[in-house]
């Protein structure tokens, strides 16, 4: 693979990678990554409130620091708000390090507004897990029919060690002491799949330089999956124009299940176009679709990034990139069987919908150009 300057890491060979399908499997595997960990734990996450879920990690990371193990836990300070101050302090008096990112200021308005979305998981600078889910009894699919539907990937191989700089780079800049982690312990990895961490940052915008990129050149598809679709005029046209070279794209978007219902009314304001120009777009059905999916050709992205204009620009994003047809085909076959469980939106009825929706659309389609507008106005003022 050529790596390019403008990236923070290199794509890296040698690694494995494993798709990790709904709460259901991605939790147990993710404890069993800490209830076998010998030196560090590191986890970095936007969501984490207090529930079954929680209860399960905060016993395991307590048992890790009980046995040596040092345990480094930072959180967003906004999307942890519902973790209870019982557990903050069962955490910290267990030997945890806990720290908190931005911590909300108030009447910091411009400060307030970046948050650290990014959902990582490292062990060991062996191991790391990816993806979009916080510990939430939310993405607990186990015996919750209703549960997210999410995917995060596991990890291993060189790419770990990135996921690990990246996480100490974090810690750094919002805790003290520093973090200084001793190398990863030897290892063989029997991996060959290229992968490279991509991240978004106030200074930084990897995430969306690479999506352009793939649309732009991408010969065959190109599928998204987002749990909030707010995409730039910039992306809305080059998904046109890759219908126009004769690539096959479609968005899979939450259907009547969804945290932020004002969201996905602002984003239905842009079907029309896309359809005209022959986007297929699907809305999924059985739950939330969470889950936050590239495919384009046989390159995979998965991580914690949307495709919304306010996630890419306002918070702290990271992904995995994978250039690999094995890993491809399992997401491609992954996004056909989500395909089956949505309704497509078909342009001939589109236009046909009542006046409700589209009194729905128009109200926060309105709010979201006044929230773009005041956003720029308070990113510039901070630059």
């Amino acid at each position: 693979m050529i790596n390019d300057k403008h990236y923070r890491f290199p794509w890296r060979e040698g690694n494995r990678f494993e798709l990790l399908v709904n709460g259901e499997l991605f939790f147990p595997a993710m404890l069993q990554a800490i209830r076998l960990a010998e030196r560090h734990i590191l986890l970095e996450l936007y969501l984490f409130e207090s529930g079954r879920v929680a209860g399960r990690f905060i016993d395991a990371l307590l048992e890790a620091a009980s046995r040596g193990v040092a345990v480094y836990l930072l959180l967003d300070d906004f999307g942890a708000h519902k973790l209870g101050a019982r557990e903050r302090q069962q955490l910290r008096s267990g030997g945890v390090h806990l720290n908190f990112y931005n911590p909300l200021h108030y009447g910091a308005l411009r400060r307030n507004l970046f948050r650290d979305h990014r959902k990582l998981l490292v062990v060991d600078g062996r191991i790391a897990f990816t993806g979009g889910a916080g510990i939430t009894d939310s993405f607990d699919t186990h015996d919750r029919p209703n549960g997210w539907h999410e995917v995060m990937l596991r990890i291993t191989g060189p790419c770990v060690t990135d996921w690990q700089r990246l996480f100490e780079q974090s810690w750094n800049n919002w805790a003290s002491p520093p973090l200084a982690l001793p190398p990863p312990l030897p290892a063989s990895y029997p991996g060959s799949r290229p992968g490279r961490v991509v991240l978004n940052a106030p200074s930084r915008m990897e995430i969306k330089r690479t999506l352009v990129k793939h649309i732009r050149t991408a010969e065959r598809r190109v599928w998204l999956a987002t749990a909030y679709f707010i995409p730039s005029w910039k992306i809305r046209r080059l998904l046109r124009r890759a219908v126009h070279h004769g690539v096959d794209v479609r968005l899979l978007l939450p259907g009547p299940f969804t945290d932020h219902p004002a969201v996905r009314h602002a984003g239905r304001r842009f079907y029309g176009g896309l359809l005209r120009n022959g986007v297929r777009i699907y809305e999924y059905q059985p739950r939330f679709l969470h889950a936050k999916m590239l495919l384009c050709d046989d390159w995979v992205s998965i991580g914690s990034s949307n495709i919304d204009r306010w996630n890419l620009r306002w918070n702290l994003e990271a992904n995995q990139e994978v250039a690999d047809q094995n890993l491809a085909l399992e997401l491609q076959q992954l996004f056909e069987r989500d395909f089956a469980d949505s309704l497509e939106i078909k342009y001939e009825t589109w236009f046909g919908r009542s006046w409700h929706p589209r009194l729905q659309e128009w109200f926060w389609g309105k709010v979201d150009r006044w929230l773009e507008r005041r956003s720029q106005r308070r990113r510039g003022e901070r630059e």
